[in-house]
């Protein structure tokens, strides 16, 4: 910051006086680094997984065009974090007029405060910087926003101490929108704010002129505006009125993972998984367990689709199972916590509390409803190892009489002990390569995958308290059975 230019004239002595420079606006700023990012190859927005051919090649045609744009998606589709990486394509420092609210640039002020400063100081006029997080304001759209919060309001407090009237524009309280000059101003939630704001919106967006307690103020904002909507609200809370819409220039559909995989890679880098009470190895199979859960919700019709399954759910119980796991491991004192397939289980709140049920579902309940999603989650993913195997040994087993007690709170060495009770099924782990027969850990969450999947397929059964058994004929099932 100190080799920065302070003063209005060193400012004109530097890069940042040249012409094309100075006079450049916030939507030309995005423009010219983005095509630096494009030509030499970098990264547009990192952290930001699965958009790569879809949403991120309409999103920098719509930078590159210099529009305001909405992403339209359902919940945790990463609107936001979009939004919020767009920082990066900013300048990293920007030159304002010391004490200034709105971002006044030196070479083109917009307040009367910063134009009377360079009016009476000239060249001398002081020069702050603002870093670009600085640039970017968030404000979530409620029914109770009002003008004043976005635009602004008449200060009589500040009138008074000024000594200025009323229609004098320092008397102004500046809102969100004017503080947001020369930056990027993002509104989630679009279509809850109220119709009289979004009116404010539209004339800010296109003709710069602004009422204010009935006092004509002309800003004319240099700013980038940025939306976000989900689907369900057009009709459920509120609308994007028509004149507003049709001044954003360009409507960007966001979606979830289109792939396991991809869903895979979004919920490793953003769950919290790294833990410091013990070490953590989360097998390849059951990460993709977790994934799929969220999957299999969003194709079933007992399930709200308008409402959406978001990406947090996985997120959230992944966070969960390797909790599940840190806590046995402490208890047996394991130096290594491995989850299996009861601790999935044992995250049932992550998955109950996010997802919307339908009234067909309502009937039948979210935590049953959640069971299922686990056990078909199990077979999809034993399904996609592409490796086939025999169970008829298992079968007869418990058909049989064999029983089996799975517990959350047992050392998986004790485990896979239990499990070579059951014929055939260690030899079918390490026919299928998923666990090594040194490693106790993941052995045991292999057995469990196994199982959990031959039950998806009601070949054997599973009550609420981890006991496998025989398979319950269909006849015999009563709306207890969980099955």
């Amino acid at each position: 910051m100190s080799q920065l230019p302070s003063t209005l004239g060193a400012l004109k002595r530097s890069p940042w006086g040249e012409p094309a420079r100075a006079k450049r606006s916030v939507k030309d700023e995005i423009r010219a680094n983005l095509l630096a990012r494009v030509r030499a190859g970098d990264t547009l927005l990192p952290g930001v997984i699965g958009y790569e051919d879809t949403v991120l090649p309409q999103l920098v045609n719509a930078l590159l065009s210099r529009h305001n744009f909405i992403l339209l998606g359902l919940r945790g589709q990463a609107k936001s974090r979009i939004l919020r990486a767009l920082t990066a394509l900013l300048d990293d420092e920007m030159p304002i007029v010391e004490g200034s609210e709105i971002n006044d640039s030196p070479f083109a002020p917009i307040s009367k405060y910063a134009k009377t400063r360079l009016l009476e100081n000239g060249d001398e006029t002081p020069i702050a910087w603002v870093h670009r997080d600085e640039r970017y304001i968030e404000k979530l759209a409620t029914p109770d926003v009002t003008i004043a919060d976005i635009i602004g309001d008449v200060d009589p407090i500040r009138a008074a101490r000024g000594g200025h009237m009323l229609s004098d524009e320092l008397t102004i309280q500046f809102g969100m929108l004017p503080r947001a000059n020369r930056g990027i101003f993002a509104l989630n939630e679009l279509p809850d704010l109220s119709g009289k704001v979004q009116v404010g919106l539209f004339n800010i967006m296109q003709e710069g002129d602004v009422q204010i307690k009935g006092f004509p103020v002309r800003l004319p904002l240099d700013v980038m505006l940025c939306f976000t909507a989900n689907p369900e609200d057009y009709t459920a809370r509120g609308k994007i009125i028509t004149p507003l819409k049709d001044r954003i220039g360009s409507e960007i559909m966001t979606h979830y993972p289109l792939t396991v995989d991809l869903g895979v890679s979004i919920t490793s880098q953003e769950a919290w998984t790294t833990r410091e009470s013990v070490a953590i190895r989360v097998p390849s199979f059951m990460a993709e367990v977790v994934e799929r859960i969220a999957f299999e919700a969003r194709e079933d019709k007992r399930i709200d689709r308008r409402s959406g399954v978001s990406q947090r759910m996985p997120i959230s119980v992944l966070e969960n199972v390797v909790s599940n796991a840190e806590r046995r491991a402490l208890q047996t004192h394991e130096d290594l916590a491995v989850p299996r397939m009861s601790d999935v289980y044992s995250a049932l709140p992550a998955i109950t509390g996010k997802i919307e049920l339908e009234y067909e579902g309502e009937l039948v309940g979210g935590e049953k409803i959640a069971r299922e999603l686990i056990r078909r989650a199990a077979d999809a993913t034993l399904s996609s190892i592409g490796r086939e195997f025999s169970s008829d040994e298992i079968v007869i087993w418990f058909d049989e009489g064999g029983a089996l007690q799975v517990s959350d709170d047992v050392a998986a060495a004790t485990m896979v002990k239990a499990f070579e009770t059951v014929p055939t099924l260690l030899n079918i782990v390490r026919a299928l390569r998923i666990a090594d027969a040194t490693d106790a850990g993941t052995t045991a969450a292999a057995c469990e995958l196994v199982l959990e999947a031959l039950v998806a397929r009601k070949k054997i059964s599973r009550s609420d308290t981890g006991a496998y058994g025989r398979a319950i004929p269909e006849k015999r099932r009563r709306p207890s059975d969980d099955f």
